[in-house]
């Protein structure tokens, strides 16, 4: 976090006309949010990094692009933009990450440092709307999105294990063969069927449109994300979101899109595991639980658990053939290999994540009455060995992460920009976007 912040106050002192950088906000502990902001124009680019407190690439992502508009005209004055980058919207979470950031990146180590906060602590998220968000965080960002009435915003995600993709919440056509060809170019895998996505539509290999907003209950909105977010919030500006995810570590499985020989097989085992972990989870919490202080620490870790706890059954019903929910919830959509695999993959991520995150109540607490902290390990090594030997994922260096993720936006940067109206902060659309020549770094 301290680094970003120094890095984006060196790029200002070495660029001081066309960079600034500014406070925008201040989060639950007391961190500064910063806005490092690129160009003079008239029309606005809003990039969001660390949206989720787990996923650090989108910082350094935003500092690269900042460096690419800096360095090339034509991505400020010749398309008359301004790029703001919000370093980070969870710094707080993104603080409680630092324990796996200088590595060793390795499986193990990363659940086992893990952090991300319950869902109602998502600074994303609107679970009661716009006018009832009460993270400090979540309204900095919706300010921002008020004063800036960007053209274009992108939200920087990370996947742990998988590959990546895109999610919209309005079609730009030609993105996907960009997409493609970014990813081949750098061995990056990607998701032709995330869990994410499971039930939205799909506008190309690896690119899907997020479904408007409604409201739902926790477990829904967890589980489907087609809740209100700060997605949606500036779309009254005729905003474009992209929501871009770049794999920590990659599974070329996840890309496969031949047909499977059993499908309904491979959801029963899947549902089935998916129940034996949860039933191991939580008779651990249960073990776990009584020696847990009452601390605010305590608290925040125990918030995602029980948030993964909630919605893990239905999750495993809703995958089941057998299982008949009656609970209105979608039919799955045909199942090939690489959407099964993602569905796997999720259920291990989930146990993954809870187990990770029951070792530090446990290693915080500083005693382990219950017992529960060796098998807590035999499990971890267990599931990450599953994800390393079972689906081959593998790390992939950050600097490729970065430069995966900054080519995707700027792609998407581009087709969003043709056409689009000026629209200056308190103000209406004036006209249309100046044409732009096609972006060289491809």
């Amino acid at each position: 976090m301290d680094e970003l912040r120094v890095q984006a106050a060196a790029l200002v002192q070495r660029h001081p006309k066309d960079a600034r950088l500014r406070r925008v906000g201040t989060s639950r502990a007391g961190l500064p949010m910063w806005l490092l902001s690129v160009g003079h124009g008239s029309r606005q680019v809003l990039v969001v990094a660390g949206p989720h407190a787990n996923e650090p690439v989108g910082g350094a992502t935003a500092l690269r692009l900042a460096e690419r508009a800096l360095a090339d005209p034509r991505l400020c004055e010749g398309a008359d933009a301004t790029w703001n980058l919000l370093l980070c919207l969870d710094p707080d979470g993104a603080r409680r990450n630092e324990g796996w950031l200088s590595g060793p990146y390795t499986l193990g180590h990363y659940f086992r440092h893990f952090f991300r906060p319950g869902f109602r602590e998502q600074p994303e998220w609107l679970p009661d709307g716009a006018d009832c968000a009460a993270l400090p965080e979540t309204r900095a960002l919706l300010d921002l999105q008020d004063e800036l009435r960007p053209f274009f915003q992108c939200s920087l995600h990370g996947v742990d294990v998988g590959g990546g993709f895109v999610e919209l919440t309005r079609e730009l056509p030609g993105l996907a063969p960009r997409l493609a060809h970014t990813a081949a170019r750098l061995g990056i895998p990607l998701e032709l069927g995330p869990y994410d996505t499971l039930y939205w539509p799909t506008l190309g290999p690896a690119v899907y449109r997020i479904p408007p907003p409604r409201r739902a209950d926790l477990a829904a909105a967890i589980t489907e994300a087609a809740v209100e977010s700060t997605w949606f919030h500036p779309h009254r500006y005729g905003t474009v979101t992209a929501v871009v995810e770049a794999p920590m570590w990659g599974v070329r499985a996840v890309g496969d899109a031949s047909p499977s020989a059993d499908a309904d097989g491979a959801l029963r085992a899947v549902s089935r595991t998916l129940r034996r972990d949860t039933r191991l989870l939580q008779a651990l919490l249960t073990r776990i639980r009584p020696g847990l202080g009452t601390t605010a620490d305590t608290a925040s870790l125990l918030a995602p658990v029980d948030d993964y706890l909630l919605v893990c059954p239905g999750l495993a019903d809703s995958w089941d053939p057998d299982t008949d929910t009656d609970d209105g919830t979608h039919p799955l959509p045909p199942l090939d290999t690489a959407r099964l695999t993602a569905l796997r993959i999720s259920a291990r991520r989930i146990a993954l994540r809870t187990a990770g995150l029951l070792h530090q109540l446990v290693t915080r607490a500083g005693r382990d009455p219950s017992g529960a902290l060796p098998d807590l390990e035999r499990l971890i090594d267990a599931w990450c060995a599953d994800y390393h030997d079972g689906y081959q994922a593998r790390w992939i260096p950050v600097a490729r992460q970065v430069e995966y993720q900054a080519r995707v936006v700027l792609h998407a940067f581009q087709l969003a920009g043709r056409g689009a109206p000026v629209s200056r902060p308190g103000a209406s659309a004036v006209g249309p976007a100046p044409a732009k020549a096609e972006l060289p770094f491809e």
